[in-house]
């Protein structure tokens, strides 16, 4: 058997096309132009050029887009003044703070001082709760992303058996709540999990979150499962340059799986397509107009 590729950019594409239209009718009959703001702390490279790719993918969508790039000494004050500001500002619907935060500054503490509707990134512990109850939230971007991959895939998700690799609070945990949202059977598996190889093999779909390069062979793979893979690690070749891979060995799953994502090209742009949702969903919640259908739980 040969994989189905999920195309991740070109479904991102399609999602992103779908935002533009619902933005351009609320501009349109009410004069609202959603606001995304995104705040970065510190010269991470890896998050500045994220939060570049952000700014211009929120911009290309017709929403406005501001950025606040602050030292990387400010203190955690200036930073909570700063969000307190964006939290009562009625043309911004949606507060993003660049992950990871220079060491000094409460990362729990700066999350859970965002205003919860306007919580884009779904971090928020009020967010959290709601999810886990089956409650309306603002949801996490990349478990939104894989979530609509695996519904325009599957279609139904329901009675189907799920592995979750990986127990972060950013992917793993909400992605297992997601899966039971839709009526799947739902197992998270992590470093500590016994016979992990056995437990992958039940899953009709195999999410892999757990930041290991190519942790999980063709071999734990049911024949026919869905296998998304939300790694992105960049190793070295054995010329000396270096690519990107996933948690699974591609090659290997590819031949047992049904259908499976590729790195890059397959979770890591619905990211930021499902953050541009989202900031769409919470400027209609805010103005209390119909939520677009198909761009949110």
């Amino acid at each position: 058997m040969t994989a189905q590729v999920i195309d991740g950019k070109a479904f991102a594409a399609e999602i992103r096309g779908k935002v533009a239209e619902h933005v351009a009718r609320l501009k349109e009959k009410h004069d609202l132009v959603p606001g995304l703001a995104v705040v970065l702390v510190g010269e991470d490279p890896a998050s500045q050029v994220y939060v570049r790719s952000k700014g211009k993918q929120t911009t290309e969508v017709g929403m406005k887009s501001v950025e606040h790039k602050l030292d990387i000494d400010t203190s955690e004050a200036d930073l909570l003044a700063l969000i307190d500001q964006l939290n009562n500002d009625d043309s911004i619907h949606g507060i993003l703070v660049q992950l990871p935060l220079p060491k000094h500054l409460d990362e729990d503490l700066v999350i859970n001082s965002i205003d919860p509707a306007k919580d884009v990134d779904g971090f928020h512990v009020s967010n959290v709760g709601l999810l886990g109850t089956g409650q309306k939230s603002m949801v996490p971007c990349t478990p939104l992303g894989c979530l609509m991959m695996l519904r325009h895939h599957h279609g139904s998700l329901s009675g189907m058996d799920a592995v979750v690799i990986g127990r972060s609070n950013i992917v793993g945990k909400p992605m297992a709540q997601l899966l039971l949202g839709d009526s799947c059977t739902v197992t998270i598996a992590h470093s500590r999990t016994k016979d992990l190889a056995d437990v992958v093999r039940r899953a009709d779909i195999v999410v892999a979150a757990v930041g290991r390069p190519e942790m999980v062979p063709g071999d734990w793979i049911k024949e026919g499962a869905t296998v998304i893979d939300v790694g992105i690690n960049r190793i070295e070749k054995d010329d000396g340059k270096t690519k990107l891979v996933g948690d699974v060995d591609y090659a290997s799953c590819a031949e047992r799986a049904g259908a499976i994502t590729p790195v890059p090209g397959g979770v890591g742009p619905m990211t930021i397509a499902c953050l541009l949702a989202n900031t769409l969903t919470a400027t209609c919640r805010a103005n209390g107009l119909e939520e677009p259908e198909g761009l949110t739980v």
